[in-house]
């Protein structure tokens, strides 16, 4: 019962919190503003002296605030990342989201030669919070050996979905993603469930390609695709290698229905029982500032900009094109539509071996290589001067 407490004051501190910053900095601020917030998200913009303004986001993650939030920014200007760099290495009662927004302006105030405004003072922690230990997970279980419900900001593990709902504290509204109205099913959660206590585990064992700021983005944005009326509507498919959140085999299973394309996808699932185009995508520590490496892998492919090897001519895949405010379905219309707009066809004649001959993972990452080597010489055009 102590842990539930510690876990509704959590939240209740979070709820505070978001409030003090929204009344301290209001949209109108001329210095900093709280553009949207919520229990799960931020965005702030930052406004230098010359009156530029820089939009930076935070999301609250199942750890916070053991963890601090994963904040990125749409654009990689020098002053942000090197302030997000300090927030992510923060500890103890600094990852709250207060101190974390307080250490962020100081910061862009000191880069930009701005003096902090004078409210910065007033970002403390509420005193519910600063009474009580840091929060800590339950994995108690029940006296009848049942999982004691959880109340975290992802997870919502009841048995019955509506009893999470009855006995949610206020904070949470808003804030559950397992609820009777949910479009999760039982093994998507089941899922999301296993990949955090693996990353975790990966975590403490200090798992070399692998960071809390990637895993944290990568595990919301599963979450966010789980909850997708793209992924419902099964427009695509997502299956983690292994079950590693770096690696994911992706089934692109719909384009427009005015491309030849999809023509070909209707003969690809008669011929080969297949129901799309598979794609291999993987994430480095380093995501979301830098774009995952993405592939075809099955079937070969003419046009559509995909190169030799299954590697995709695309700027966005690029460091140089990518932005951190970009998301994996994002990315994954954005091929979809590059594939139609660059005509692409399913060669039907090409056997299971040729096709593994021809696409493999170090034969795209040469070709995608040389592909940008061109790019950075000659610069980019709608459509490329050449494929590749």
């Amino acid at each position: 019962m102590r842990q539930l407490t510690m876990d509704m004051a959590c939240l209740q501190t979070l709820k505070l919190e978001i409030k003090t910053l929204e009344k301290i900095f209001p949209r109108d601020h001329l210095q900093f503003q709280i553009v949207n917030a919520n229990l799960d998200e931020l965005l702030c913009r930052f406004i230098d002296k010359n009156g530029k303004h820089y939009d930076i986001h935070a999301n609250i993650t199942e750890t916070y605030p053991s963890t601090p939030p994963v904040w990125f920014a749409e654009k990689d200007e020098p002053s942000i990342v090197q302030a997000l760099q300090i927030l992510s290495n923060t500890n103890g009662q600094n990852n709250h989201v207060i101190i974390q927004v307080e250490l962020l302006l100081r910061e862009l105030c000191r880069f930009h030669n701005i003096a902090p405004p004078s409210d910065i003072d007033n970002l403390t922690i509420p005193l519910i919070m600063q009474e009580l230990p840091v929060c800590q997970e339950d994995n108690d279980s029940d006296s009848d050996g049942n999982e004691t419900k959880e109340y975290d900001t992802f997870f919502c593990e009841s048995e019955a979905a509506n009893e999470c709902d009855e006995n949610l504290p206020l904070a949470m509204e808003n804030f559950q993603i397992a609820n009777a109205n949910d479009v999760m099913d039982q093994e998507q959660l089941a899922t999301l469930k296993r990949l955090r206590q693996s990353q975790r585990q990966q975590h403490l064992k200090g798992c070399v390609g692998s960071s809390v700021q990637a895993t944290d983005r990568l595990m919301k944005e599963l979450r966010d695709i789980y909850r997708s009326d793209a992924f419902r509507q099964k427009t695509y498919s997502i299956e983690l290698v292994n079950d590693s959140i770096y690696e994911w085999n992706i089934s692109l299973n719909s384009v427009d229905p005015d491309s030849p394309l999809h023509g070909d996808l209707l003969q690809l699932k008669e011929n080969e029982g297949a129901s799309g185009i598979q794609f291999s995508a993987l994430f480095r520590e380093t995501y979301p500032f830098e774009p995952p490496f993405v592939r075809v892998v099955h079937p070969i492919i003419s046009g559509g900009y995909v190169l030799i090897g299954g590697a995709i001519c695309m700027e966005l895949l690029t460091p140089q094109g990518w932005s951190s405010a970009y998301t994996v379905e994002a990315l994954i219309m954005q091929i979809a539509a590059t594939l139609v707009k660059g005509k692409a066809r399913i060669q039907f004649g090409a056997t299971k071996k040729l096709t593994q001959a021809h696409y493999s993972l170090a034969r795209a990452q040469q070709s995608f290589k040389s592909m940008v080597q061109i790019h950075e010489k000659n610069g980019w055009f709608t459509p490329p001067k050449m494929d590749g």
